[in-house]
């Protein structure tokens, strides 16, 4: 396999970042419609598909079904274009910055390898530490399996704040177990304008079952970016300094966040195409706080015999969005008048690096009173 990926153009990087963003939401919506039907839950395509780079880039063929199905599932045409956008994704948009006022940014990449293995440590020991800057370790799945689980969950703990804790289940590691690899991503963000704690006020918030809610909503005078489409409108929150922005899609109608998710799962190129470009008068605006942590287990996310553990967390408030999450895998219109944006019922939301378009995390809200799910 090649490891030269500088022959890859800007351009194709730019389009494979999309066709990943359109997996992204496909996957959503799997994922949103079976095991998360009518709850909380988020999970991070970055870091996703972070963990699938290095499975389809180690050890074994490059050709192999495995390799096959992630190049598949993420669009891409060869595993030195999936490499050169995972090295666009980690310099540019993982870059941390808090020095300049911007977002805590923290993605962290790490491969443990069974230390019985024929395999050559020195090759990949130096593609794993060099150019995917991610920790390499043989270990002893063979004989202290549950140790070597308690390490790795320990590791997605301290890279992301302590927000992702027992990220792999007791029994997901085994005697039986040969590699493992892991991203863990970390985001904390200020918005650009904070929202005025004074304004905070308790609200209802409409369930699919007719029942509501009474939980705290933000809110404000200032003019924001929203935009109405056909069913559904779209608020921009932009974070400081940075180039990352929450994106809140809210369907029109109470129970109308099914169908939504459906046809965003099911347009290509459905962000780019729904981006509010300007600030514009709110008449009415609320969004309510929450905090949602959600884990996917080897079943939901899987390739061939690989399965694929991931959870995530995220929490907004008046202040900004702190966010985690981590991965280990086994083998429309403007408005010229105001216009009202109240999140009062189920809505889906992600957080985005706007000039690439890389998609962090993904969300669903059916009841910001629940914590987790």
């Amino acid at each position: 396999m090649s490891r030269d990926h500088s022959f890859v153009s800007k351009s194709t990087i730019e389009e494979a970042i999309n066709n990943q963003n359109d997996a992204a939401l496909f996957l959503s919506k799997l994922l949103f419609s079976a095991k998360a039907k009518y709850s909380n839950s988020v999970f991070s395509p970055a870091s996703v598909t972070a963990a699938l780079t290095l499975v389809a880039s180690g050890p074994g063929d490059s050709d192999s079904s495995v390799s096959k199905e992630i190049l598949s599932f993420l669009s891409s045409s060869s595993i030195d274009e999936l490499n050169a956008v995972f090295s666009e994704i980690a310099s540019v948009v993982l870059a941390d910055r808090s020095a300049n006022g911007g977002p805590k940014i923290s993605s962290v990449n790490g491969v443990w390898i069974e230390q019985s293995l024929p395999i050559d440590s020195s090759s990949f020991k130096d593609l794993f530490e060099n150019f995917f800057k991610a920790s390499f370790d043989r270990v002893d799945f063979r004989s202290k399996a549950e140790e070597v689980r308690v390490e790795l969950n320990s590791w997605a703990s301290n890279h992301t704040n302590g927000l992702i804790k027992d990220l792999l289940p007791r029994g997901s590691v085994t005697e039986l177990t040969d590699l493992v690899y892991g991203n863990a991503l970390y985001f904390k963000g200020e918005w650009e304008v904070p929202f005025d704690k004074s304004y905070t006020r308790k609200e209802k918030f409409h369930l699919v079952n007719g029942a509501s809610v009474s939980v705290p909503f933000m809110s404000s005078f200032k003019k924001q970016y929203v935009e109405a489409y056909d069913g559904f409108k779209v608020l921009k929150l932009p974070y400081r300094q940075g180039s990352f922005s929450m994106y809140f899609y809210l369907p029109d109608e109470k129970d109308g966040l099914d169908d939504l998710v459906e046809k965003m799962g099911s347009t290509c190129g459905f962000l780019d195409s729904h981006v509010p470009s300007c600030k514009v008068a709110v008449d009415g605006f609320r969004i309510p706080k929450f905090k949602i942590d959600y884990g996917l287990d080897g079943g939901d996310i899987g390739f061939s015999a690989m399965p694929l553990f991931h959870k995530a967390c995220v929490e907004i408030d008046e202040e900004g969005a702190e966010t985690a999450a981590a991965t280990l895998t086994f083998k429309g219109r403007m408005l010229a008048k105001g216009i009202d944006f109240v999140a009062d019922h189920p809505f889906l939301f992600l957080i985005r690096e706007d000039e690439t378009g890389t998609v962090l995390f993904v969300g669903q809200i059916f009841d910001p009173s629940q914590k987790s799910s």
